[in-house]
């Protein structure tokens, strides 16, 4: 990082947050806009404005800016992808349609499949073969591509997708294809499978390839209209765009590959609270990061996160490598409904930033997790973040009433803490899925709480677990900001290179990864980023002969001819972790992994604030189930809350960018790096 200050801006469904750290000390200046959805630039760029002057910095100071946006996730949700075309081989116009055989609900063979990105009157194929048995290749002829560049043309396509069959093996019709489109379509965003998915199984390819088009020119269009702000602003750097495998990418990288951005604000949380929790001596982790709209959680061992190397996106699958976050529609915004049977239902509806909770008197009128909240004391009943935004109590016990108390013949505050028990059940299934369902004890975790909502709900979640401690870092509710600041320049490559693991495959590893290597060389001289020290992350994807699915497999630092034995052990040790048993069979390797990691100077930790004053601001009626009810309750202001502090519940801190609620019975020290680490009473002592 060059420059004095390191700027992250993580936009967010209903807030966009921003963090300015000063590179000497790591002295922090935080900021909190509400989002605009229309052009999520706009409220990045007035919130920058505001930061600056705030800390009294200059535009040309800021020598870093990491950012994460939902840009791509949203174009995806909201069906505002790219007018895209495809052209692939003779025969497989239609494996969009065709699919694999799964089906999402086990019992309903009825679900209709979701809409194909690319419409069938804008896929085109043609005549082109390479064979995997030793028969000459059928090379692509412009006559027979002409009448598809004629069609689109016509269509007016934003982008164009390419997959051919076995384009993983050899590229090269691929890339002859791609060049008479990019001078027939000039402007048009051209995309060829090989250059985003290297991979066999076409289905996957395919649909990773055809959504990275579809979401090209929306990208593009965006990180146009973000560069021109940061030049308005007088920024001393570009911004670089945080990739769902929790590394950033340049703008150039990002709007060729938007695919990889679409887990993009769930990645920056998981990398703050990594970067946290491991300093105040937490490697094991279940990250809980709670917003205005969902819910996302993480399981974390040993300081790695847990890894994907696939995931769905509207019904469609994207394989690259990413952070295995799993998120469900549970956040402040949700809102609180009673279905037609006369049941309490929270989410997955979301009132967003607009109108938001019906507390914020923007004109919203369906009550929601926030305005239940409010009800129970929980949330200052008058003021939020620090003060910016007004909260009128009245308007969510009338919600509350309206829509939940009186269809079910309860009190208000009943109803509010109805609320927030349903919430806590999908919560509560969304963890046991990253961690009971994987085979992880959640118990052996600390759950790493932050996000505008976290601290609200966290501890409720975590006595129902039986986690004994939960971690609130400095700023939750900014900490995806944060985390934009501490993540490495990162790529990922891979390559198909079917072969079995036997004595004579050393050498063809060793080809198999000079080829990554290769290809990371020309993406570090792309990047500008040749002669730094870069990380180079080696693995396989193996299996047993004849089985369909394989497992991700290190590759250890030895000598070439010793890693075939090496492989095969760890290969046997994964199997038998991940499926109880290993065998003697043959071991075939699939595909060839390189992760490519150049690190950037990470800002210093700053020291816990000092403020002398009595973090004591107030006592309010709060309402706790494990209390009977309302209880006096004191309220702290968590930026006066001296390292070594200690409390017994129950308590609220509050703070500009969340509220931490301490039950009754639960205990909180205040570490020396500011964090809260809250213990809670368990079954079993």
């Amino acid at each position: 990082m060059s420059g004095r200050h390191a700027l992250g801006v993580d936009v967010g469904g209903t807030f966009t947050d921003l963090v300015l750290i000063r590179l000497s000390d790591g002295a922090m200046t935080t900021h909190k806009v509400p989002s605009t959805p229309d052009d999520p630039s706009r409220a990045m760029g007035e919130g920058i404005a505001e930061l600056l002057q705030l800390a009294g910095v200059a535009a040309g100071q800021v020598g870093w800016f990491g950012h994460g946006t939902t840009v791509a996730t949203n174009a995806m949700i909201q069906g505002r992808t790219a007018r895209t075309g495809l052209v692939t081989t003779e025969g497989f116009r239609d494996t969009l349609e065709i699919r694999r055989q799964r089906q999402p609900h086990n019992y309903n063979i009825r679900i209709p499949k979701p809409r194909p990105p690319v419409p069938r009157r804008l896929r085109f194929e043609v005549p082109e073969r390479v064979f995997l048995m030793g028969r000459d290749p059928v090379a692509p002829r412009r006559a027979d591509l002409d009448p598809a560049i004629a069609a689109l043309r016509e269509a007016a396509v934003e982008s164009v997708a390419i997959c051919f069959l076995h384009a993983y093996l050899d590229p090269s019709h691929e890339k002859q294809v791609a060049a008479w489109l990019a001078e027939a379509l000039p402007g048009v965003f051209i995309c060829p499978s090989h250059e985003i998915l290297a991979e066999f199984r076409e289905y996957e390819r395919l649909s990773t390839t055809v959504l990275n088009a579809g979401l090209g020119p929306v990208m593009s269009r965006y990180l146009s209209r973000l560069q021109a702000r940061c030049a308005e602003l007088g920024l001393g750097c570009e911004p670089h765009i945080l990739q769902s495998n929790g590394g950033v990418a340049s703008p150039r990288e990002a709007g060729e590959k938007p695919v990889r951005t679409l887990a993009s604000g769930p990645a920056a949380g998981v990398t703050g609270a990594i970067h946290a929790c491991v300093a105040a001596g937490f490697p094991d982790i279940i990250t809980f990061d709670v917003g205005g709209t969902s819910l996302d959680v993480c399981l974390v061992e040993a300081g790695r996160p847990a890894i994907a190397r696939e995931k769905e996106f509207g019904g469609w699958p994207v394989r690259f490598p990413m952070l295995d976050v799993h998120s469900v529609g549970a956040g402040g915004g949700s809102i609180a409904w009673v279905d037609a049977g006369g049941f309490l239902q929270v989410g997955p509806q979301s009132a967003g930033a607009h109108p938001g909770p019906a507390c914020y008197g923007r004109g919203g009128t369906r009550p929601t997790v926030t305005d239940a909240n409010v009800v129970l004391g929980r949330l200052h009943p008058e003021r939020l973040l620090g003060g910016r935004m007004p909260i009128r109590r009245d308007l969510a016990e009338e919600a509350i009433r309206t829509h939940v108390a009186a269809p079910l013949g309860m009190g208000v505050e009943e109803a509010a803490a109805a609320i927030l028990t349903i919430l806590n059940e999908t919560m509560l299934r969304a963890v046991r899925l990253i961690s009971v369902e994987q085979g992880h004890d959640p118990r052996r975790f600390a759950l790493a709480s932050f996000g505008g909502g976290g601290p609200l709900l966290s501890q409720a979640l975590a006595a129902e677990l039986g986690i004994r401690t939960v971690v609130v870092p400095p700023g939750p509710g900014l900490l995806c900001a944060l985390g934009l600041l501490v993540a490495d320049i990162r790529t990922d490559f891979s390559r198909t290179c079917l072969m079995p693991l036997d004595g004579h495959a050393a050498g063809a590893l060793a080809a198999a990864f000079g080829a990554l290597d290769a290809e990371a060389d020309r993406w570090l001289a792309a990047e500008a980023a040749v002669g730094v020290a870069a990380r180079r992350i080696r693995a396989l994807d193996m299996r047993y002969h004849g089985q369909s699915h394989e497992l991700t497999v290190p590759v250890p630092d030895l000598p070439t001819e010793q890693l075939p034995a090496a492989l095969a052990e760890a290969f046997a040790q994964e199997h038998a972790r991940v499926y109880g048993y290993a065998t003697g069979a043959a071991v075939q390797v699939v595909t060839a992994r390189l992760s490519l990691a150049v690190g950037v100077a990470r800002p210093p930790a700053a020291a816990a604030g000092t403020d002398a004053r009595d973090p004591l601001i107030d006592h309010r009626q709060v309402w706790f189930a494990e209390a009977g009810g309302w209880t006096d309750c004191p309220v702290l202001d968590r930026a006066r809350l001296a390292p070594g502090t200690t409390l017994a519940g129950p308590a609220i801190l509050e703070q500009m960018d969340t509220t931490t609620v301490l039950h009754p019975g639960q205990s909180l020290r205040c570490d020396a790096a500011g964090n809260l680490i809250i213990a809670l009473a368990t079954a079993d002592g």
